[in-house]
C-alpha cells in the first residue's frame, strides 16, 4: 500500500441510500416487498443453499418473510444525526446518500415541501459536522405512480425524473458541491427488466436494453438542468463496474471478456461521458473467464457467496481513467461480513489497488465504503451485512465494528503524516 498515493485522496466516506436505512418509504419496492415476501422466504433455501459459503446460519432468517419487508429498515430518517455522528468517530469526511424520490413527489408534480425540509435539515447536520454531502437522486426507488406509468421503460417518463432533479437542485443546491444523478443503471436493467428478480419481474432483452437507453437519456438531460441551475455543482453518476479476466489465452475467453468488459463497463459510460464530470465506480467483484464462462475460484467469499478480489480494483480504475481522463470516486465498494473476519482485509487490499492505479496515473479524489451501517440488501433483506457500523436488528442499536476502529485510525494516521510534512 502506497500512502504517499492515498494522501492524495481528498474523501473518505461511506454510503447509504434512502430505502435501505431510512424505513417506512412508499414506493415500488416497498409494494413488491409485501407483495413477495411470502415466496422470497419459501424459495430461500432452493435459490441461497447451492452458493452461500454459511447457508446455515443464515437460514433461519433467510427463510423468515419479515426478512423481506424493510418496514422501518434501521431507522435512519429518525436517527440520521447519530449516525452521522458515528461517521465522524470513524474519521470519515464524506458521506453519500440518497434522496427519496417518491417522499418528495408522492403525486406527479405534488411536492412535500416537509419532506425537503427533511433532507435539507440532513445537509446542514452534516455541514455543521464538516461532511462533504454526495448526493445521489436515484437509487433505484421511484414513484408508485411512475412505476404505474411504465416507469424507466416508458420514455415520456424521462421528463419526470428531470423535473424532480430540477426540483431538488433549486431547492437544495446551495447545500450541495457533488451530485450523483443514478445509480447502477446497468444493475438495475439486468435485475428488474432482463432476468426478472427484482421489480418489476420482467424477463426481456429489448425492455431491459430500452430501460438503459432511456437511463442513459436521463442522465443526459438531467445533468444537463443541473448544470443550468447551478454551473458549479460537479455532477456524476455512481455506475457498477466488474473486473473481466481471462482465466486462459482462447481466442473464446478473449472474445467474452472483451464482449463482456464493453457492454457491461463501457457502453452506458461511452454515452453518457459528456454529461460526467467525475467518474465514480461501484466496485465488488471480479469475474474470472476460463473457456468463455464465468468460473470463479471462490477461494475467499463473502457472507452472500461473492468471490472477493479487493485488490483488483486497480484494474478498473485504470480503464475508466485511461477511456475518460476524469477525476475518479470509488462511490460505492465492501462487503457483506457480519462477524467483521474480512472487512479490515478488504479495506487494505483495496487502498493497495487504489494506490498502485494512482502511482500509474489515475486520478482519485474520494472513497465510498459501503456502506456505512447495515441495511436492507434489497431482494435479500436483512441478513447480508454491509455496515461499518453493526446494527442490532431487535434494538437497532449501532455499534461500530472493529474494522471501522482500524479504518479510523488508518486515516487518522494518514491525515497526520499529510500535516507534519
Amino acid at each position: 500500500m502506497n500512502k504517499e498515493q492515498l494522501k492524495k485522496i481528498k474523501f473518505w466516506g461511506a454510503s447509504t441510500s434512502a430505502h435501505q436505512v431510512e424505513g417506512k418509504n412508499h414506493n415500488q419496492w416497498s409494494i413488491w416487498e409485501l407483495a413477495n415476501a411470502k415466496e422470497l422466504a419459501s424459495e430461500a433455501e432452493g435459490q441461497l443453499s447451492h452458493w452461500l459459503p454459511k447457508w446455515e446460519e443464515f437460514k433461519e432468517l433467510a427463510t423468515d418473510p419479515s426478512n423481506y419487508v424493510s418496514g422501518i429498515a434501521v431507522d435512519h430518517y429518525a436517527r440520521y444525526e447519530a449516525d452521522l455522528d458515528l461517521l465522524s468517530q470513524i474519521n470519515l469526511n464524506a458521506f453519500r446518500f440518497s434522496i427519496e424520490w417518491s417522499r418528495v413527489e408522492p403525486k406527479p408534480g405534488a411536492w412535500d415541501e416537509v419532506q425537503i425540509d427533511h433532507y435539507r435539515q440532513v445537509l446542514k447536520a452534516m455541514h455543521r459536522r464538516r461532511i462533504e454531502p454526495f448526493v445521489c437522486l436515484w437509487h433505484w426507488t421511484v414513484p408508485v405512480w411512475f412505476a404505474e406509468s411504465g416507469g424507466f421503460a416508458n420514455k415520456k417518463n424521462v421528463k419526470h425524473f428531470v423535473r424532480f432533479c430540477e426540483k431538488i437542485m433549486a431547492e437544495l443546491g446551495e447545500y450541495i458541491n457533488y451530485v450523483i444523478i443514478l445509480n447502477e443503471p446497468n444493475v438495475y436493467a439486468g435485475m428488474g427488466y432482463l432476468n426478472g428478480s427484482w421489480p418489476p419481474q420482467e424477463r426481456s432483452v429489448l425492455k431491459s436494453l430500452r430501460v438503459v437507453w432511456h437511463l442513459a437519456a436521463a442522465q443526459k438531460q438531467a445533468y444537463t438542468r443541473i448544470k443550468a441551475i447551478n454551473k458549479r455543482l460537479s455532477v456524476g453518476l455512481a455506475y457498477h463496474y466488474t473486473h473481466f479476466a481471462a482465466g486462459d489465452n482462447t481466442l473464446r475467453t478473449r472474445l467474452v471478456v472483451k464482449l463482456k468488459n464493453y457492454g457491461w463497463n463501457l457502453w452506458f459510460n461511452n454515452r453518457t461521458e459528456s454529461s460526467q464530470d467525475f467518474i465514480g465506480i461501484n466496485y465488488y467483484q471480479t469475474d474470472r473467464i476460463v473457456k468463455g464462462t464465468k468460473q470463479n475460484t471462490n477461494e475467499r467469499q463473502n457472507d452472500v457467496g461473492w468471490d472477493m478480489h479487493p485488490a483488483d480494483i486497480e484494474h478498473v480504475i485504470l480503464q475508466a481513467a485511461s477511456e475518460y481522463k476524469k477525476p475518479i470516486i470509488i462511490t460505492e465498494n465492501g462487503l457483506a461480513d457480519k462477524h467483521d473476519n474480512n472487512r479490515e482485509w478488504w479495506l487494505k487490499q483495496t487502498f493497495s489497488g487504489i494506490s498502485k492505479a494512482m502511482a500509474k496515473g489515475a486520478e482519485v479524489i474520494g472513497y465510498m465504503h459501503w456502506s456505512l451501517i447495515d441495511n436492507f440488501e434489497w431482494a435479500l433483506g436483512f441478513w447480508p451485512r454491509f455496515g461499518l457500523v453493526e446494527v442490532d436488528r431487535a434494538t437497532l442499536e449501532r455499534k461500530i465494528r472493529p474494522s471501522a476502529i482500524w479504518l479510523a485510525t488508518f486515516l487518522k494516521n494518514l491525515r497526520s503524516d499529510s500535516a507534519n510534512r
